[in-house]
């Protein structure tokens, strides 16, 4: 018997609808602006996820009636078990299907990328996070709050680091460094006062900074001293996320899987990839490293498809529906 899912990935720029089957076909897809509770509120959530939802089942052609049988709600902000239950809670007054499941999205980037059951997930892109699981269903996670809890890196981060250094190396009182130059010639001015100026009476727009992240990573790459270890601090970040996650839940030794997610990670920079591999190697060498390429809506599906029993074969047919294929292993 055909069994009905819907999978919902809401990050923090964009949030992704897709209603399927549990034969792995897709019937219809939505999208939609971020639906993360940490900028709408649950109601604001709960109401733009109803929204992209009903758009979905009109697209499928359900009748209003139907229920579906599973939904699987991966969001960005559902980050504390707290939270977590209390978007369980609304989602399960909101009636969208049978059963249903909510959790971060770092573990939909998770199931996207692997169908090894002992995994572990970094996404790196504007902010940093982690997530493992294991066959037995035990997982590991971060609060991944910033500072607050202790995280370190990603490409908002990142970004800003290359202004400091490079204000601290025109100055005198860093060490100095080709990023002077470099930041200062990315954002349209002759020096990085000019830009720290700029910054401070509006005249630059505070997101610019968010460009700064590649001037990064050219500069190491060209081999400045002072970006190179801002890029080596990042790999060990990484690595010891791994580490941890792969440590609580007993994988050190064993064969699983690595997947990395996010734009600082998926761009394979040559100097962070290859530390970064290098260190998981050094206490997991028979760990298996690849870069996910599918969306994180797709392992949304995926899970909906692993809940429902379904058919061998279904998740073959459903990577095929969706966008973009994985990347090879490391």
């Amino acid at each position: 018997m055909r069994r009905l899912f819907v999978a919902i990935d809401g990050g923090n720029s964009k949030t992704d609808v897709v209603i399927g089957s549990s034969s792995g076909e897709v019937l219809s897809t939505a999208r939609g602006p971020g639906s993360s509770p940490h900028d709408l509120g649950v109601p604001g959530t709960m109401a733009l996820l109803d929204s992209l939802i009903g758009t979905a089942r009109e697209r499928a052609r359900l009748p209003a009636p139907a229920v579906l049988d599973r939904a699987e709600v991966y969001l960005a902000g559902a980050d504390l078990p707290v939270e977590v239950d209390v978007l369980h809670k609304a989602i399960g007054e909101k009636g969208w299907a049978r059963e249903h499941r909510v959790d971060n999205d770092t573990f939909a980037l998770l199931r996207a990328g692997t169908d090894v059951a002992d995994a572990v997930a970094v996404v790196c892109g504007a902010g940093i996070n982690c997530v493992g699981r294991t066959r037995e269903g035990r997982t590991a996670r971060f609060p991944a709050l910033g500072d607050i809890s202790g995280d370190w890196g990603g490409g908002h981060h990142l970004a800003a680091l290359a202004l400091y250094y490079a204000a601290r190396g025109e100055d005198g009182r860093g060490a100095p460094t080709s990023l002077s130059a470099r930041v200062a010639a990315a954002l349209g001015c002759a020096t990085v006062e000019e830009v720290s100026a700029g910054l401070h009476l509006g005249e630059i727009p505070p997101a610019r900074i968010n460009e700064l992240t590649p001037v990064l990573f050219a500069a190491a790459d060209d081999g400045d001293r002072v970006a190179r270890k801002v890029v080596a601090r990042q790999a060990a970040e990484i690595v010891g996320l791994v580490r941890v996650a792969a440590g609580r839940l007993g994988l050190l030794e064993a064969a699983y899987a690595v997947v990395f997610g996010g734009g600082v990670l998926a761009a394979r920079h040559a100097l962070l990839n290859d530390a970064v591999l290098a260190g998981i190697r050094a206490y997991s060498p028979r760990a298996g490293v690849s870069v996910v390429a599918d969306p994180p809506i797709t392992g949304a599906a995926l899970l909906a498809l692993d809940a429902l029993d379904a058919p061998r074969g279904a998740g073959d047919r459903l990577r095929a529906a969706l966008p973009a294929g994985r990347e090879g292993e490391s």
